[in-house]
């Protein structure tokens, strides 16, 4: 599996969880937890989707493992977090840890994102620019 396929669909995973959570809210006309939906609607849908936009438009980095890994952390940092910051705002401060350490995950994923974003432009081949033409 590649890099963008990995994040393409986890990102579609992470919006149907999103969009329920956000439902749930309405449904029940309690917000306490919109801090967690907007977590997880916006690192784990629109980040996600644009990490596998990113790597599809550079095929060796693509096929990578540590770009996998990338996503991979960015993920799992993400649905932590997601229900970490819901549980505080629900009132378990126990769950405060587990906010701090998901947190550094995704940092973590982001500072490895960075480096393949200022890797040289030699070392990363990109795929050719699509020819486009104006729609008539």
């Amino acid at each position: 599996m590649t890099a963008s396929s990995l994040s393409f669909r986890l990102a579609v995973l992470f919006v149907i969880a999103g969009m329920a959570m956000g439902i749930g809210m309405a449904a029940s006309q309690d917000h306490s937890i919109m801090p967690a939906h907007a977590h997880l609607n916006l690192l784990g849908w629109v980040s996600l989707f644009l990490f596998g936009i990113y790597y599809e438009r550079r095929p060796a980095l693509d096929r990578s493992r540590l770009a996998l890994i990338q996503v991979l952390a960015w993920s799992v940092g993400t649905a932590l977090m997601a229900v970490a910051v819901a549980a505080v705002h629900l009132g378990y401060t126990a769950f405060d840890p587990v906010a701090a350490v998901s947190t550094l995950i995704v940092l973590a994923a982001m500072v490895l994102f960075a480096y393949f974003v200022f890797k040289p432009s030699r070392d990363i081949a990109s795929s050719p620019t699509p020819h486009m033409t104006p729609a008539e």
